[in-house]
C-alpha cells in the first residue's frame, strides 16, 4: 500500500465527507419530486382537497396548491 501523508489522509476523508453529503441532498430530491408527482396525479386523478393530498405525501398545503395552480393552467 502507498504511504499517504497526513495532509492527503485529510484531503481523502474531506472528499468521502463531500461525497456522502452530495449523495444524501440528492436522495433528498429524489424523494421530494416523488411525491410531488405523486401529488400531481392525485390531483389530476381524484376529488381531494389539498389538506389530504398534502397529508398523504407528507408535503406542505401550500405546495399542492401551487402544484394544483400549475395542472390547472
Amino acid at each position: 500500500m502507498p504511504y499517504v501523508n497526513t495532509i492527503e489522509r485529510l484531503g481523502i476523508e474531506k472528499g468521502e465527507k463531500l461525497g456522502i453529503e452530495k449523495g444524501r441532498q440528492e436522495a433528498e430530491l429524489r424523494a421530494l419530486e416523488g411525491k410531488r408527482n405523486a401529488a400531481r396525479k392525485l390531483i389530476a386523478r381524484t376529488e381531494m382537497d389539498d389538506q389530504m393530498i398534502a397529508d398523504i405525501e407528507e408535503l406542505p398545503v401550500d405546495e399542492v396548491a401551487t402544484l394544483r395552480a400549475e395542472i390547472q393552467h
